[in-house]
């Protein structure tokens, strides 16, 4: 059987409900913390939580440099919220020493939802999810300002661009781990298998 094993960069964020979605979703999967353990994965989530503290304890433990080598190479990436800002190749407000791992041609506003309290959920049409919407939840959730010619938009949520690929990178604004509903995260297994299928012939 074709089980990949997919890591979630474990740095910062909610890494124990994508390892938990993620086998549900039918994957074999793993904290990350080190270049050494990435080298190990078929496909990495970067999880929602700090976009600027996930970047900084990425370079911290030497794992930024790794990432984006992979991340180019074509290694399946698939980021929610902060992770979404982690793989954008342009963010309109960083903070100051915030990097990104880049993958996806892309312009994001951080927290451009709204604060803590104005946190929400929403019914989204994800292009790809088959059956009722997802899910949606947002958490001082970023959103898409524009995308290139090689990004694919996949959801819009109030006029707002929510979920992108391009490649083997996703992205989502919202959490889909946090409800249950594990439709989005065997998308991105379903691209993990695709890619090894790719690298065996």
């Amino acid at each position: 059987m074709n089980t990949p094993v997919i890591g979630v960069l474990a740095l910062q964020g909610d890494v124990r409900e994508h390892l938990i979605a993620l086998a549900a979703a039918d994957a074999v999967a793993r904290p990350v913390r080190r270049p050494e353990e990435l080298a190990e994965v078929d496909g990495l989530v970067l999880p929602g939580g700090e976009s600027t503290t996930i970047s900084k304890l990425a370079v911290l433990f030497g794992v930024m440099e790794p990432l984006r080598a992979r991340a180019r190479a074509g290694m399946p990436v698939y980021g929610t919220c902060a992770g979404l800002i982690l793989l954008a190749d342009k963010i309109l407000d960083p903070r100051s020493g915030q990097e990104t791992v880049g993958g996806i041609d892309m312009i994001v506003r951080r927290n451009a939802f709204g604060r803590q309290n104005e946190s929400f959920e929403a019914s989204v049409d994800v292009k790809g999810i088959t059956g009722d919407p997802v899910e949606g939840v947002f958490i001082r959730a970023p959103w898409v300002e524009s995308v290139g010619a090689g990004a694919e938009v996949l959801a819009e949520h109030d006029g707002h661009i929510v979920a992108v690929r391009q490649g083997n990178a996703l992205a989502t604004s919202f959490h889909p781990e946090l409800t249950g509903d594990h439709r989005v995260h065997a998308l991105f297994v379903d691209m993990v298998r695709g890619d090894r299928a790719a690298e065996s012939l």
